[in-house]
């Protein structure tokens, strides 16, 4: 067993990557990101190819069986692309089946008090940060891999993501920052604009007074803070303040309009030339 970076290495194999995501967070570099709706290793491959930094695979409003979402971690980590999975809640079950597929990480959606952030750390963390169970799967090289070696590896890389989208959340945020082992915090407009009696409307004034409330409580405890750019300008201002880490939409959004624009493109050409 050598070391590869500050990965393991088994028989020439480099398991449990560094998590490139995190280190470039550490180093004050931007980040941009997007979020996979399709499930499909071949999609995830493509999201590397294009250039993004990371990758959030959706298993909560997707439904993606488990041999599929372990077919996609392994592509992404085939193309050296960090891939955090947003599990359905912050069950530890649903915490486990992620990381034990090989996720760097989990985006936990609706956190709203200290105790849901402290739930989600505690099952995504070995002792002694916390009480993830272990399995000899193919995070631990199927046994290759001294248990005591793997835990503190995984304690290091893997990452939790706290979703912040209810108000409830927003008026805990504080508290919810003070949480040891959140390691960034992920804004989430829609559903945040329906707990506070504006329902698809992300830019209402008090859905982004919100959104503001909660990127200066990270900043204060120097807890990255992702944004998701909406309309043109913001991510400029994002930058502005200081933001560094970006979710830039989701692939099948991004695949639709371009589909649209291409057909379109010839459409207009033909009704031009009749």
């Amino acid at each position: 067993m050598t070391s590869c970076g500050t990965g393991i290495r088994i028989n020439g194999i480099c398991m449990l990557k560094p998590n490139r995501l995190r280190q470039k967070l550490s180093g004050g570099g931007a980040v941009h990101g997007l979020l996979n709706s399709m499930p499909c290793a071949l999609m995830v491959e493509m999201i590397a190819c294009a250039g993004y930094d990371f990758v959030i695979l959706d298993t909560e409003h997707v439904c993606v069986n488990p041999e599929t979402l372990e077919h996609m971690l392994r592509a992404a980590e085939c193309a050296g692309l960090p891939a955090l999975v947003r599990v359905p809640a912050g069950g530890g079950a649903d915490i486990t089946r992620a990381l034990d597929a090989g996720a760097m990480g989990v985006v936990v959606p609706h956190v709203c008090t200290a105790d849901d952030a402290r739930a989600a750390v505690q099952a995504s963390r070995y002792h002694p940060l916390g009480r993830r169970g272990i399995s000899g799967g193919r995070t631990t090289g199927f046994g290759a891999i001294p248990l005591t070696d793997y835990f503190g590896q995984a304690n290091r890389e893997i990452m939790v993501v706290a979703m912040i989208e209810d108000a409830q959340g927003v008026e805990n945020i504080d508290s919810i920052l003070s949480v040891p082992g959140i390691d960034m915090v992920l804004e989430g407009a829609i559903d945040l604009s329906q707990s506070l009696g504006h329902p698809g409307l992300a830019q209402h004034p008090q859905v982004q007074a919100a959104i503001g409330r909660v990127a200066d409580a990270c900043r204060a405890r120097q807890v990255p803070f992702c944004a998701i750019p909406r309309e043109a300008g913001q991510h400029a201002a994002w930058l502005a303040r200081g933001v560094r880490a970006f979710l830039l939409g989701d692939d099948r959004g991004v695949s639709f309009r371009a589909l649209k624009a291409h057909v379109g493109a010839y459409r207009d050409a033909t009704a031009s030339n009749p």
